[in-house]
């Protein structure tokens, strides 16, 4: 699997600019971290699904980004961060590519990654038609305790707006997690991080566990018919959002292998679930 590590490293690298002059790698008012953490789970689906390898190659699927879908049974919208699906019919397809948006996220790879990346067929961003799987990616970064609510709120009306759309559609959520122990908030610092940055304090592991409890308790689903999500994965990193070295943690409490919401076990469950459900596309 390669989307935690592309993940890290690519936060790492990465800086956002405010108006008082600062570099952030993290900012909750940017969907960068969401958009390279979605890049990196197409990659390891493509590389994880032979189905869907080929569904690609034969031009049978594309990616959409920030696609609005629309619960059916109550009318309710929401966008989806991204989604794989059939290319509608009446529109032409972008010239957009999964490649060709490492360069504008900044996505960092290594040699081994681009070797693996390179050779798979190429898939397109199209106009959606019938979504066949929708992401919704999430982090908690800081004050995880007071996030608890609006994060659980969110993750839990994606699979209900997913499926009250397509109840065949796969619902996958993905969450990454901080358990640095402290970390400079843009919200907290602006300007006045050169001079007198204000530090946010965390109570570590218990407040990343507490997010992960909290993510244990979203609703999952075994077959169509059923409420939840199909698949949820879990990736804790140690960031303090001050230039360091972002980091991918494994010890607990992320979830081990072999776990329920490891990022393996998501990657897994989805390329089972396409083979199973979308043989005849």
């Amino acid at each position: 699997m390669y989307g935690p590590e592309i993940l890290v490293r690519t936060l790492s690298a990465r800086a956002h600019p405010d108006r008082w002059g600062n570099l952030w790698q993290y900012h909750s008012r940017s969907d960068h971290h969401s958009k390279v953490a979605c890049w990196g789970i197409l990659f390891d689906l493509l590389v994880a699904s032979p189905l869907l390898r080929r569904h690609v190659a034969e031009g049978k699927v594309g990616f959409g980004i920030n696609h609005e879908m629309r619960d059916f049974a109550n009318d309710i919208k929401k966008d989806l961060d991204v989604v794989l699906c059939v290319p509608s019919s009446a529109a032409r397809r972008s010239r957009q590519t999964l490649a060709g948006l490492t360069n504008d996220y900044g996505i960092k790879l290594t040699a081994r990654e681009r070797e693996a990346f390179d050779v798979l067929p190429t898939l397109q961003r199209v106009e959606v038609g019938a979504v066949l799987l929708a992401l919704e990616a999430k982090a908690t970064m800081t004050a995880h305790q007071r996030a608890l609510p609006r994060l659980y709120a969110e993750l839990n009306s994606s699979h209900l707006t997913v499926h009250g759309s397509s109840d065949q559609a796969i619902a996958a959520g993905f969450v990454m997690a901080n358990i640095a122990t402290r970390y400079l908030s843009p919200d907290l610092n602006k300007k006045n991080r050169a001079s007198e940055p204000e530090w946010s304090s965390h109570s570590q592991p218990r407040d990343t566990q507490l997010v992960i409890d909290k993510i244990r308790q979203l609703p999952r689903r075994s077959k169509p018919g059923e409420v939840g999500y199909d698949a949820i994965g879990i990736v804790v990193v140690e960031a303090t959002n001050d230039a360091s070295v972002v980091r991918l943690v494994s010890t607990p409490p992320a979830p081990p292998i072999g776990d329920t919401y490891h990022y393996a076990s998501m990657i897994d469950r989805v390329a089972h679930i396409w083979a199973t459900r979308f043989q005849d596309i």
